[in-house]
């Protein structure tokens, strides 16, 4: 049931990391893939790498979530070229770490803009294809801070927690038009991103990096990091028809971590 042949996804911040693996596994299903990012070499070379065994043409839009109108605008004139999109994978770069009481105004309204504003100019334009198709896939790639609040990533949690939210109330909206609305939470996930809190928490803490990582498989009960595929595996299920009844969830990918909280 897993089979998304003759289907076409956006899956944005998909030139690396999580937002590839969601591409690669959905592309890896039979859908056709618009990877959207805002480097264009990146892109490239992340394109080429996309499975097409069922014969797809994969694409991508060069846009950056710090201007909303410009990405909205697009993704607007990409659908005008190729149609409707069944699949919609929201996903961007998070904000910097710290503390919320030091965290400036307008870090926290730059990050709002960048999730919640964004990811509403894409709702927007997509859904009334979808609409149209009958059926709809949106996926919000957010984090397990969505639960319980991460320690040193106040601006993160706050904007996550909005995004949550933000999914919910759509899965409540578009359910009748036969448009699903999900939240994946990505627990520890060995990427980039990581790569550098774990760097930033090493020097606060005066640890060196493998300390840092092995608290954090401490916290985990399957005693790891999870791969980025694995999150891109959760988020092709979500799209295909087999959770055609799974709506409105916040779905944690965390190998236990929450389960403990």
């Amino acid at each position: 049931m897993i089979d998304l042949k003759d289907s076409r996804a956006i899956v944005c911040g998909s030139s690396r990391g999580i937002g590839f693996a969601c591409a690669e596994a959905i592309a890896g299903c039979g859908a056709t893939v618009t990877l959207v990012a805002r480097n264009e070499a990146s892109l490239e070379a992340a394109r080429e790498k996309l499975p097409s065994g069922a014969g797809q043409s994969h694409d991508f839009v060069c846009a950056d979530f710090t201007d909303p109108p410009g990405l909205r605008e697009a993704v607007a004139n990409h659908l005008e070229s190729i149609g409707p999109v069944n699949i919609l994978v929201n996903n961007t770069g998070g904000p910097p770490s710290g503390p919320l009481v030091d965290a400036a105004p307008d870090a926290i309204s730059s990050a709002i803009s960048n999730h919640v504003i964004c990811y509403q100019l894409l709702v927007q334009v997509v859904v009334p294809g979808m609409a149209v198709l009958g059926w709809g896939r949106i996926i919000n790639i957010i984090s397990t801070s969505v639960i319980a609040p991460i320690r040193g990533l106040g601006v993160s949690n706050t904007t996550r927690g909005a995004v949550a939210n933000w999914g919910r109330t759509l899965a409540g909206e578009l359910g009748p038009m036969g448009i699903t609305v999900n939240n994946i939470l990505p627990g520890y996930t060995d990427t980039v991103r990581l790569g550098g809190l774990i760097k930033k928490k090493a020097e606060r803490a005066g640890k060196s990096e493998a300390e840092v990582i092995e608290d954090i498989k401490a916290e985990i009960p399957v005693g790891r990091l999870a791969e980025a595929r694995e999150i891109g595996a959760v988020a092709a299920f979500l799209a295909s028809p087999a959770a055609s009844y799974v709506n409105g969830v916040n779905l944690p990918v965390d190998g236990g971590r929450t389960a403990w909280q």
